[in-house]
């Protein structure tokens, strides 16, 4: 599967976000790279179809199951990890399959506490389980090492590269840790 990504523009206001943005993610990892605030969120919206780009296309997704880490986390902060988990993920829940990804992202077994008690660390790990978790044909994921230090960020990488296979990924980062080893496309 390829994403292909042509002549994308896209503004707010005054403001060009996006000036045309050209490129094709193929299978594995591709890391789209830029500083803050140049729009690298705004791209992956509109791959998601939540926002529209003013103009070009985007060639690659139509009818494909897509699973995503947004910028904050989202997760349900009255529920458990495995509510969070069975809430979003419904019949394709697989209890064992959950717990060893969460075993392999070192998110201890936190039976019933809450989400609203887990530090960033514990959250940012369990928003990606859920990702990894789904079905999908495509992962885009928006920095979703955020916070982690070396030791998890590795290992979240390492689980992304596992999971994802030879499924397109598109992974959105200002840092060139999270990159090493990519394909890299520059905004």
């Amino acid at each position: 599967m390829e994403i292909v990504v042509r002549h994308l523009c896209k503004s707010f206001g005054d403001k060009a976000v996006l000036r045309d943005v050209t490129f094709t993610a193929g299978r594995g990892i591709t890391a789209v790279m830029a500083p803050s605030g140049t729009g690298k969120t705004t791209l992956l919206r509109i791959l998601l179809g939540l926002e529209r780009a003013d103009s070009g296309t985007v060639e690659g997704l139509a009818g494909k199951q897509l699973s995503a880490v947004f910028q904050e986390d989202r997760l349900l902060e009255h529920l458990s990890a495995e509510g969070n988990l069975r809430f979003v993920l419904g019949r394709a829940y697989d209890p064992d399959a959950a717990r060893a990804l969460l075993a392999r992202l070192d998110l201890p077994d936190t039976g019933d506490q809450i989400v609203r008690e887990f530090s960033g660390g514990m959250r940012r790990r369990l928003a990606l389980a859920r990702a990894l978790l789904a079905p999908f044909d495509a992962l885009l994921l928006d920095e979703p090492f955020t916070g982690l230090d070396r030791e998890n960020r590795d290992r979240a990488l390492a689980a992304v590269r596992e999971t994802a296979g030879d499924r397109s990924v598109l992974l959105v980062t200002h840092d060139p840790d999270d990159a090493a080893g990519c394909r890299v496309v520059r905004l």
